[in-house]
C-alpha cells in the first residue's frame, strides 16, 4: 500500500504541475497577443511628389497620409516628424515648412550635416481611427542657386507616446536652374515597415540615413520609448515556447506515471503472487 500511495501522490503532483503549465502557457499567449506591435495596422504614404524638383521653381505641396487598416483598438493622436536629407545641394538652399488649414504649424527643427528633422511641436489636430486617415501637408521649395542633386523625404507618424506607427521614404532628383535632368537619377519610394526594429535595419541600408539626427525625433517634455533588437514581442515568443515545452514534458511524464500506476494497481504484490490459500480448518473428516 505504501508504494501505491506514493505513486498516487506523485501522479497528483504532476497533474497539478501540468495544469499550472497550461495556465501559464495560456497567459503567455494572451500576453503575446497584447504585446504584438500595434504598428502593424498602420501605413504611411507620400503624395504630391513630382517626378523631379527644379531649383527656383514654384513651391510644391507634399502630403504625408497615415491610415489605420484594422478595426481593433480605439483612436490615437498623431505627431508627425519629417526627415529631409540632401545630396549635392546644401540645406540652406531648401525651404520646407508644415501647414494646416489655419496656417503654419509649429515645428521643432534639428539639423546635422545634410540631414534635417522637422517634428511637430504639438499633436496633429486630426484623430486617427480605424478606417480613417490623418494628413500632414508640407511646402517644399529650392533656391535658384541650387545645383543638381538629390533630396530624400522620410515621413514618420508617431503616437502621443512617441511610438513609431509607420514610415515611408521617397527620393527625388533636383535639377539646378538651367540644368537638365540626370538620366541616372530615378525617383524611388520606399515604404518602411511599421515595426521600429525592422525600420531601423532598413534605414541603415540607405546612404542618406547614416546621420544621428535621423535616429529619433525630439521628445518635447516626454522621454522617447526605446526599441531594441530584443523587445517585448520576442520575449513573449520565448516565454511561450518555453512554457509550451514545459507543458509537453509534464504531459508525457504524467502519462508515463499514470500507466505505471495503473499496471501496478492491477497486479498483485510480488510477495503474495505464490502464496497458497489457507486450508479450511472446518473441513469435515473423512470416514
Amino acid at each position: 500500500m505504501g508504494t501505491t500511495e506514493r505513486r498516487t501522490a506523485v501522479v497528483t503532483v504532476w497533474r497539478y504541475a501540468l495544469r499550472l503549465g497550461v495556465v501559464l502557457a495560456c497567459l503567455s499567449g494572451v500576453e503575446l497577443v497584447l504585446a504584438a506591435p500595434a504598428q502593424a495596422a498602420f501605413t504611411t504614404e507620400l503624395s504630391g511628389l513630382p517626378a523631379r524638383f527644379t531649383a527656383g521653381d514654384q513651391v510644391r505641396t507634399v502630403s504625408a497620409v497615415v491610415s489605420r487598416t484594422d478595426r481593433r483598438g480605439g483612436c490615437v493622436k498623431v505627431r508627425w516628424s519629417m526627415v529631409l536629407s540632401v545630396q549635392g545641394i546644401r540645406l540652406d538652399q531648401v525651404k520646407m515648412d508644415r501647414v494646416e488649414e489655419t496656417g503654419d504649424f509649429p515645428l521643432e527643427i534639428q539639423t546635422d550635416g545634410d540631414v534635417a528633422r522637422l517634428t511637430d511641436r504639438q499633436l496633429d489636430p486630426g484623430t486617427l481611427c480605424p478606417n480613417r486617415t490623418v494628413t500632414a501637408r508640407y511646402r517644399l521649395a529650392f533656391a535658384e542657386d541650387a545645383t543638381d542633386g538629390r533630396v530624400t523625404l522620410a515621413a514618420e507618424a508617431y503616437d502621443a507616446n512617441l511610438r513609431l506607427l509607420a514610415r515611408q521614404t521617397a527620393t527625388r532628383s533636383v535639377v539646378g536652374a538651367g540644368g537638365t535632368p540626370s538620366a541616372a537619377a530615378k525617383p524611388t519610394v520606399t515604404a518602411a515597415p511599421s515595426d521600429p526594429a525592422i525600420a531601423a535595419e532598413e534605414e541603415s541600408a540607405e546612404p542618406v540615413d547614416d546621420q544621428p539626427v535621423d535616429a529619433a525625433p525630439p521628445a518635447p517634455g516626454r522621454p522617447l520609448s526605446q526599441s531594441g533588437g530584443f523587445g517585448v514581442t520576442q520575449a513573449a515568443f520565448l516565454l511561450g515556447g518555453l512554457l509550451l515545452s514545459l507543458g509537453l514534458g509534464l504531459l508525457l511524464r504524467l502519462r508515463h506515471l499514470t500507466r505505471t500506476a495503473t499496471i501496478e494497481a492491477d497486479e498483485p504484490p510480488v510477495d503474495r503472487r505464490w502464496e497458497r490459500p489457507p486450508a479450511d480448518r472446518w473441513r469435515p473428516a473423512r470416514r
